[in-house]
């Protein structure tokens, strides 16, 4: 096997793909207390 050396994995796809997942997390957080507070001030 290859000897694997601390911090010299590329790992910049996996970073991007966790800010992807944080940031959609986010936003479709704030999407579901926009659509609650809609719904409680709208709904009959």
């Amino acid at each position: 096997m290859a000897e694997h050396k601390h911090g010299t994995m590329d790992i910049k796809v996996q970073e991007k793909t966790y800010a992807d997942f944080i940031s959609f997390t986010t936003r479709f957080g704030i999407f579901l207390v926009v659509l609650a507070l809609f719904l409680a001030v709208f709904a009959t």
